[in-house]
């Protein structure tokens, strides 16, 4: 499967009623950036200017060298046009066929020469061969989204769009889908650019996050350090203890202990730990529960008004943000430049904020 030779590129303009979506970004050429935000930030907006299922009334979209939007030129590619692949929040497979035909009502629409991929081998990547000669309604909600992004992938697409398709799912569908979404990640060459408001879904599956909020670009950059109250850590487990059901996972700063890590030793993980979790103290504690001690330096402390403030403590080039009362900054002395342990409960580290990175 090939790529683009470059990522996207978003300058959009749109003002519907009282809402004005204002954006512009660029993505990688592989891997997931996730489009992050509360409902109603506009970020499906975003997604059907660059699907061109909406026209923005100034815009400019391209990926690699092709333009698709350029209205400073009157430049506009109809969407079936795009070589953009997209999946809905729900699956609209045609109920009438069957899987195999919902599959290959895309796929035979490309020329053999143009095609990216190899229909047995999509199938096998999502894991849905003994579903083929099944009818849609006879699906469970991930099996339909799995045929739906098996679908979005076998009309050859350049750029891949998925919009919240976890967002009709119950918890267990929810994982079911996310270990395809990680295969998406991982084995196809080519940008993703997944929406959600799941701060545990872009923890999971995201290299790049695009914060939108009320229409706006707020932040944008590599996931570590750019989600609300918590760091982004990647791990790799360097132990399993079976016996208490605990493994202990590598950085850069040291390692930390946390439960329920369904991986083996050598497998990368991404965590996220809280900033609410995290504990401060001078010195290392005696005879206390918390298996996690990381020794640190403060690096930076918040100074948005209220009782409490978010420390940022650097453990060896890794940033980990404790947010504790602005009456225990002073007691302890806090300021940067100062020596200071982070306290972290294991338990505080649960199986929903673990994925791989």
């Amino acid at each position: 499967m090939s790529t683009a030779s470059e990522g996207l590129h978003a300058r959009l303009r749109l003002a519907r009623g009282g809402f004005t979506l204002e954006v512009e970004f660029a993505t990688a050429a592989h891997g997931v950036s996730a489009l992050f935000g509360a409902s109603g930030s506009g970020k499906t907006s975003v997604l059907r200017c660059i699907a061109g299922l909406t026209r923005a009334q100034e815009g400019f979209v391209s990926l690699g060298d092709e333009c698709w939007q350029d209205e400073a030129r009157g430049r506009f590619v109809p969407a079936h046009l795009r070589s953009c692949g997209y999946v809905f929040q729900e699956s609209s497979l045609f109920a009438h066929l069957s899987v195999r035909h919902n599959l290959e009502y895309g796929w035979k629409r490309v020329p053999s020469s143009a095609r990216r991929v190899v229909f047995d081998d999509t199938v096998e990547l999502l894991g849905i061969g003994p579903l083929l000669a099944r009818r849609p309604a006879t699906l469970s909600g991930g099996e339909r989204q799995r045929v739906a992004m098996a679908r979005a992938l076998l009309a050859s697409p350049s750029l891949l769009l998925m919009d919240e398709p976890l967002a009709s799912l119950d918890e267990a569908r929810k994982g079911e889908i996310l270990y395809y979404v990680e295969r998406l990640r991982d084995e196809l060459r080519l940008p993703i650019v997944y929406v959600s408001h799941s701060i545990d879904e872009v923890v999971r599956l995201a290299d790049a996050v695009i914060m939108i909020s009320h229409g706006r670009v707020v932040d944008i950059g590599p996931v570590s350090g750019r989600l609300e109250g918590g760091s982004v850590i990647d791990t790799r487990v360097a132990e399993q203890d079976l016996a208490w059901g605990i493994a202990r996972l590598e950085f850069s700063g040291g390692s930390f202990y946390a439960p329920d890590v369904d991986a083996l030793p050598g497998e990368r993980v991404r965590v996220r730990i809280r900033a609410r979790d995290v504990s401060l103290s001078l010195a290392p504690p005696r005879d206390a529960s918390f298996l996690n001690v990381l020794a640190g330096t403060v690096a930076a402390i918040s100074d948005e008004p209220g009782a409490s403030a978010d420390v940022q403590l650097d453990v060896a080039g890794t940033l980990l943000i404790a947010r504790v009362t602005r009456k225990s900054i002073a007691a302890l002395g806090l300021a940067p430049g100062r020596r200071a342990y982070a306290l972290i409960k294991s338990v505080a580290i649960d199986r929903t904020s673990v994925g791989y990175a």
